[in-house]
């Protein structure tokens, strides 16, 4: 994707200047989803979403009511190097989520 801007006068042609070019291909973000459960209670994963996640409150309660009554929900979004470590975590705390 390119980013211009163009410039033009009433009596010239118009000027294109690149301003940024961004690599679409490289800057895909990856996804935490966090499935339901029956085992752990809303505390327990509002807890793990704050601690994990870097959530606010009041995001990681959103989260936990998406998830029980949708039965997922996407709960971070970034870079695979960035998620990757935040996902094994939440498997080790119990939590059913996957790295897409």
């Amino acid at each position: 994707m390119v980013i211009t801007n163009f410039r033009k006068s009433m009596s010239e042609k118009p000027e294109l200047e690149v301003l940024e070019k961004i690599d679409v291909k490289t800057s895909k973000e990856h996804q935490i989803i966090l499935y339901n459960d029956d085992v752990n209670t809303f505390d327990y994963v509002i807890s793990c979403l704050i601690n994990i996640c870097d959530q606010t409150q009041e995001q990681a309660e959103q989260c936990a009511y998406i998830v029980h009554y949708h039965g997922k929900c996407v709960v971070k979004t970034g870079t695979y190097e960035d998620l990757k470590p935040r996902c094994l975590k939440l498997l080790d705390a119990g939590l059913s989520a996957e790295l897409v």
